[in-house]
Parts: C-alpha cells; structure tokens; sequence
C-alpha cells in the first residue's frame, strides 16, 4: 500500500480556493499563479505581496475568516491558517464536497501533499512545441526537508546532463535535427562544460573522436547512435569531410546530433569546417567550448603555461607546422600538440630560429589518463629521452622555463593530476 497516487494537475482557468494570508498561504498562491490557476484567497489579512497581487488583479480576495460554503465550484483547496480549528473545518467541508484539500499544518487532515518540485525547461527545437519542461515531484513520507533535499538533487542532475533529457516520443510535425559541437576537454569526464553534458543527454546520434571523453558515452541510452570517427596518427578511416557530411545526413534527418571532440572545437578541432558544412544546408550549429588539453595537460603535469616574471605568453602550433616562426626566447612557452612523431625534428627548428638548446622541454602523455606521464629534458636531449622511455601519443610538449616549475624537473617524488591522485614522477633526470 502507498499513501498517494501521485498524479499532475491541470488547474489553468480552474477556481483554487486558498485559506490563509501568511507565508505559507504566500507560496501556495505563487505555484498556483504559474500553473494558471484562478486564484481566491480568503482571510482577513494577508501578507503586502498578496495583497499586491489583489490590487493587480492576478487573485480574489475574500476580507473576512472562513465560511462553510466558501469552497462551493472549487476544483482544489489549501488551508494554512495557522489555526487547527479552523483548518480542519475547511478540511471537512472540502471532504463532503468531494474536493481535495491540502492541510499545511496536518498533513493527516489533508487529502493531497504538495511535493517538493523541480522544472527543467526542454528545447528540442525548431518546429516542436514552446515552452515544454520536464517536472519531478518527490514526496518523502511527511518529511518535506528530505523531500527538498532529493529534490535537488535530481534537479541539479537534470541541469548538468547526468540524467537523460532525450526526447522519445515524437511531438507534433517532423522538424530539422540540430548539430552541437562539443569539447569534451582532455578526456576526463568531469572536465567537460554542464552545457555539453546536457546537450549528450538529448542527443539522438553522438560522433566521437578517439581523445573525446568516452566514457561519458556509457551514460547514453541504449538507442542513440554512436559513431566512432576516431584517427590515429597517421591512420583517418574516416576522412574529414566524411565526418561532415554525416553530421548534414543526420541533421537533415531531424535528429540532433552532438559532435564530441578532445580538448575545444576551435583548437585544432577542425570544427570551423564543420560548422560551415552544416552552416551550408541551413543546420543549426550551436558550437560548445572545451577545456584544450593545450593548456589542462601541461597543468595536470603541474606546469603553468604562463607564470609571473618566467612566462608571458605562451603559442600553441601542432607537430605539423613550422616552429620557427613562433617568438623566440625561454620566456615565451610553446605548446606543441600531436608531435610525438617529428619531436627530434622540431626541437632541431626551435633551437635553428634561436632558442637555446639548453631550453627546459617536458613531455607530458595520456593527460588526466591512467598512464600519465612527464618526461622532462631540453631542446638538445629530450627525443632521445622520449625514445629511450618510449612516450606514446597522445601528448602534449611543453617548451620554455616555464618546466622547471613542475614536480618533473625538480625531481619530487610525484606529480599531481586533476584529481587529487599520484602518479608516478617521469623517469627523466633532473637537468640543469
């Protein structure tokens, strides 16, 4: 046995009799309002926000205690008088009528509870209905705190993505899909953006990178498409402009679709090409930043890429591009990302456009991941130090002074990543 059935009522243009002008009466009146409830609130006195609320219009006063007879047309009651007596004769006479009421000062005498309520607004856009919302209510036994409390909680759930805000059942004339691009950060799932996690819970088709957070696809409902376009270095099965064009077809085909990308979409994401492709065939695009691992790696290595009177500024290229262009000195850091593979090279550039082959170089691999590694050296040793310890991509270079403030060049024991855990130190030796 249960003590209700919890049910949604629509009380739009419906009389709602509330009995009571305080605080309680006050709240009771507001939720009402919002449901588009004709409002009437009998009591002798009531709080100035009523009473601002009758001088406008928007709610019916009574000026005098309650009457039998009062709850006459009535599709719903709530009594917060403060005063027993008085609630449990409104609560009886709301009995005989066959009318719900709710007791604010004795649930016992009530027929209804009011639940501790959470809305979340849903978009799913053009073409479906305005204004739609998810609604939770959750009671807890009479105990309204642990009520609020769950509440809450699922609310916030429903506003970070952790819980599914998918669309299932299909409203109203088909409409055009929609395309997020979504940094997913350096692939710890608690870097991504709230915007990105609840655009991943209403999705209906998910297009993955290989450094993307995958495991924030484990969360996905069983019936969302998942389409891996992950590349290796030097291994693209699926070509760029493939990628594009599956992003169109699925739109096309009404479903919204979120692109997951590693670190941000506009650092070397190559999202400015797919918005124009989507952009082209008249798409929505909404474009979601990432943290860009150019930047979270090296800190999750403990290293700054800017720091008072060591660093000012620092320039992000990949492995691919011309170094010698960047400015030159120690006290401008370089970040050089999918540059594994032509690091001996690279370092060869740096120190050809004039920086000093005595340049601190750390190379941090598999970022925020379980084989997070810093191998520190200098521009004149450090692809011989990555060959010997065999660095793997993905990773991230960091070049300039600014190494030698991480745990790695200084030789502590450990170095900390974003969680709070310990990995082990690189097995790199301190240079100088």
């Amino acid at each position: 046995m249960h003590e209700t059935y919890p049910l949604g009522l629509r009380v739009a243009g419906r009389l709602v009799i509330v009995v009571g002008g305080g605080p309680v009466a006050l709240r009771r009146v507001g939720g009402l309002l919002a449901a588009g409830a004709r409002v009437r609130v009998i009591a002798p006195d009531v709080v100035a926000e009523i009473a601002a609320l009758v001088a406008r219009g928007a709610v019916e006063h009574l000026t005098r205690g309650y009457l039998t007879g009062d709850l006459d047309g009535a599709w719903l009651v709530h009594t917060a008088t403060g005063d027993p007596v008085v609630d449990a004769h409104v609560a009886a006479d709301a009995e005989l009528l066959r009318t719900f009421c709710v007791t604010a000062g004795d649930a016992e005498a009530g027929t209804a509870w009011v639940p501790a309520v959470a809305r979340t607004r849903v978009d799913d856009g053009p073409g479906a209905p305005a204004g739609r919302e998810v609604t939770v209510a959750v009671t807890a036994g009479r105990d309204p705190r642990r009520a609020q409390r769950v509440r809450d909680a699922v609310a916030a759930g429903l506003d970070d993505g952790t819980l599914p805000l998918r669309r299932v059942r299909p409203d109203g004339a088909p409409r055009p899909g929609r395309v997020a691009l979504v940094g997913g950060g350096p692939g710890a799932a608690g870097l991504v953006t709230t915007r990105g996690r609840r655009l991943l819970a209403t999705a209906d088709v998910v297009v993955v990178d290989r450094l993307a957070p995958r495991s924030l696809l484990a969360g996905l409902g069983a019936d969302v498409e998942v389409v891996d376009v992950g590349k290796t270095p030097g291994h693209h099965p699926v070509p760029q402009e493939r990628i594009s064009e599956l992003l169109v077809e699925h739109a096309l085909a009404g479903r919204d679709v979120v692109r997951l990308k590693g670190g941000d979409p506009y650092v070397f994401g190559r999202g400015g090409e797919e918005l124009e492709a989507c952009r082209s065939h008249g798409i929505e695009v909404e474009v979601v930043p990432g943290v860009t691992s150019a930047v979270s790696v090296p800190a999750a290595a403990g290293i700054p890429v800017t720091h008072r009177g060591v660093a000012h500024g620092f320039s992000v290229l990949t492995g691919h591009e011309d170094v010698g262009h960047v400015p030159g000195g120690t006290d401008h850091t370089v970040v050089l990302l999918m540059g594994v593979t032509r690091l001996a090279d690279t370092a060869r550039a740096l120190v050809a456009a004039g920086r000093p082959a005595t340049t601190p170089v750390a190379v941090v691999e598999d970022g925020f991941g379980p084989r997070q590694r810093t191998t520190v050296g200098t521009l004149a040793d450090i692809a011989e130090r990555a060959a010997h310890v065999g660095v793997r991509a993905p990773a991230v270079t960091v070049v300039g002074d600014v190494v030698r403030l991480g745990p790695a060049w200084t030789g502590d024991a450990a170095s900390t990543t974003a969680g709070g855990a310990h990995t082990p130190a690189a097995p790199a030796v301190r240079v100088s």
